[in-house]
């Protein structure tokens, strides 16, 4: 990029520059770039800096934009005024516009555009006057083309098309490059993704696996985050955004992973009365459901540990019983230590000393220990088994025709026409469901299925410790660590493999017991 040092000479330029979308041809950056260009040197100026904005709408306002905002914040340093190859780029709102002007000449800096003769003076009422009409001008093309996407937008829902961003999970398939959207397909990757993270939330019966460990193991393991995968898949560069708990848990529980065509959130209702599925879902509603209770807030005092080491949040102080944490060592190993006393506790106030050891030493003896008591043993994972899934089916009808049945309360549906559909279709809706009833129910549930693997090969192959740890919470490992001069220093328990497989199996004796009482119980209210 042509810049060169701020020399003071007073018209020292930011080059301004500015796309809504970055493959829009008619703005392109170069075309931009050369404008700017021109313009500055008419005015016997030169560019010190460039302020690019990507992806930004001409309706943000330039004082909140990520490169512009901090000029005119006077965030960045000296500098004479800025520099756009037309008003428009500057913005779309003819106040945001104005508003800017004249924060730059009240500052005593220039405002520079190309096409117009020299820096723009605002004590001028001519000059004034013009660019309040250009502005004017941007800001009625701006609200051409939000009409036209309002437009487009309902017609797309009308006709069951999909329109703005595609979710994650799914993407978009074009017949070519630039066409229209063809049909809408399950992403490979991002699928796979959201699959395992639902799989693994649902499998946890130790709490610790949740939203928010799930999301601090993808940024561990450098998973593209949504925004970037979105971006890398339409050839632009990511920008290292993270994952968040709060966006994985809507993507989890939102009906948009059924398949539905979304509108605020809420799927889009097809002429049939029922929700336009626009591709395959990610799941059934069966583990939608699931993960909904699985992911709600719980009352609990417990933290799932979101630490990266392999005892974190196993490991307690054998005198006082409170949890160890990380103590640093100059030019020394990290060690696991209780801080209990030094940090105030009053039940550790005779904590003393207090227990430490080398975080290497601990996390090997616990290593040892466990694949020795426990790596012979064979895998077994819990996974999530929907059912047949008619109760959900006949729940999402049911739903379907409850909504039909207020909007008909509601006063829709008056005319004779609409009232014969009405009609019709809640009659087809309450046969489904009849026929549903009477198929046999295979109530949803966890099943343990054997992997035809070690624990040993499982923990040879994590990728880290957290990963490991999430192994010894499943086996309950306890670790207590003793001072000093104790005649044992280290105390590890854990449950037996043999109880471990039988609590499996009564858990899963329970759910099936519940599950077919609550169909009975159903069967009988019917």
């Amino acid at each position: 990029m042509i810049t060169s040092e701020y020399d003071g000479c007073g018209k020292c330029l930011v080059g301004v520059r500015r796309l809504s979308r970055k493959s829009d041809s008619t703005n392109s950056p170069e075309k931009q770039l050369n404008q700017v260009l021109s313009a500055v040197e008419a005015v016997g100026g030169h560019v010190i800096a460039w302020a690019d904005d990507w992806e930004v709408s001409g309706a943000t306002d330039p004082v909140t934009r990520p490169k512009l905002g901090p000029w005119l914040r006077d965030e960045m340093g000296p500098y004479d005024g800025i520099a756009g190859s037309a008003v428009d780029r500057i913005g779309r709102n003819q106040r945001d516009v104005l508003n800017t002007a004249y924060l730059v000449h009240e500052s005593g800096r220039l405002l520079i555009t190309h096409g117009h003769d020299g820096p723009w003076n605002l004590d001028d009422p001519a000059d004034e006057m013009r660019l309040s009409m250009e502005s004017f001008g941007a800001q009625m093309e701006l609200r051409a083309i939000q009409k036209r996407n309002r437009d487009e937008t309902k017609r797309a829902r009308a006709a069951g098309q999909p329109k703005q961003k595609n979710r994650y999970g799914y993407r978009f398939v074009r017949l070519i490059p630039t066409g229209n959207v063809d049909h809408v397909e399950l992403d490979p990757v991002a699928s796979l993704i959201l699959r395992d993270v639902a799989e693994r939330i649902l499998a946890d019966e130790t709490g610790t696996i949740t939203v928010h460990t799930e999301a601090a193991r993808l940024n561990r393991a450098g998973v593209l985050s949504p925004s970037d995968h979105r971006a890398v898949m339409y050839g632009r560069k990511p920008k290292g955004t993270l994952w968040n708990a709060k966006a994985l848990k809507r993507m989890l529980v939102s009906e948009a992973s059924l398949g539905y065509l979304m509108h605020d959130e809420r799927p889009v209702i097809g002429p049939d009365g029922h929700a336009v599925r626009i591709a395959d879902p990610l799941w059934d509603r069966a583990t939608r459901d699931a993960l909904i209770r699985k992911t709600a807030p719980k009352q609990t005092t417990k933290r799932a540990p979101k630490g990266v080491r392999l005892l974190s949040g196993l490991a307690f102080c054998g005198a006082c019983g409170q949890r160890l944490y990380m103590v640093a060592r100059t030019g020394q190993n990290p060690s696991y230590g209780c801080t209990a006393r030094t940090r105030g506790v009053p039940s550790s106030a005779k904590c003393k000393p207090a227990p430490t050891m080398s975080v290497p030493l601990l996390d090997k003896e616990v290593t040892d220990w466990f694949l020795a008591e426990y790596g012979s043993h064979q895998v077994v994972r819990k996974e999530f088994d929907p059912g047949t899934g008619y109760a959900a089916r006949i729940a999402e009808i049911e739903a379907d025709r409850t909504r039909l049945r207020g909007d008909r309360q509601a006063g829709l549906y008056e005319s004779e026409a609409d009232t014969e559909w009405y009609r019709t279709e809640y009659a087809r809706m309450t046969r489904e469901i009849e026929e549903l009833e009477q198929l046999p129910e295979r109530p949803a549930g966890m099943r343990w299925v054997p992997l035809g693997r070690t624990i040993e090969d499982d923990w040879n192959a994590a990728p880290d410790d957290a990963a490991r740890r999430e192994t010894l919470t499943e086996f309950d490992v306890r670790v207590t660590l003793h001072p000093r001069g104790a005649k044992h220093r280290v105390r590890r328990t854990g449950i037996h493999p043999e109880q471990r497989a039988a609590d499996h199996r009564a858990v899963q004796e329970r759910a099936e017991l519940s599950a077919l009482a609550a169909l009975e119980d159903d069967e009988e209210a019917a």
